[in-house]
């Protein structure tokens, strides 16, 4: 159940970011485009991106991590060659794009933690 509500919440913000960031469209039936690519992402981060991730750490470790953000929009470039649905126009704007999605991924999903208290 968690899973399909994370999927959800990052179909949400993909549907969110896509309305306000120019360079970010989705087109046909935005909301199912929103979750197809919300899925193809999350298949993509778990298949892909580990791949990426060791076969670029010299350079990562040289750019002190700031190549994970090139690597995160090439996934969401990537995305967009397999989702007819959904464009994005540059690296630059899927580099954004990338940043906002994690950031209101963060977001929503701290609105999803239950608070334990102890006994």
């Amino acid at each position: 159940m968690s899973l399909i509500l994370r999927l959800l919440l990052t179909a949400f913000a993909v549907f969110i970011l896509a309305y306000f960031l120019p360079g970010v469209t989705l087109s046909g039936d935005v909301y199912v485009n929103a979750i197809v690519v919300a899925v193809v992402l999350a298949v993509l981060n778990v298949f892909v991106k580990p791949i990426l991730v060791i076969l670029t750490l010299p350079i990562t470790i040289v750019t002190l991590g700031l190549f994970l953000l090139v690597i995160n929009a090439l996934i969401i470039l990537l995305a967009d060659k397999l989702i007819d649905g959904f464009s994005v126009s540059s690296i630059w704007t899927a580099v954004l794009f990338s940043i906002l999605l994690s950031i209101l991924q963060s977001f929503m999903y701290s609105l999803l933690k239950e608070d334990k208290k102890p006994l």
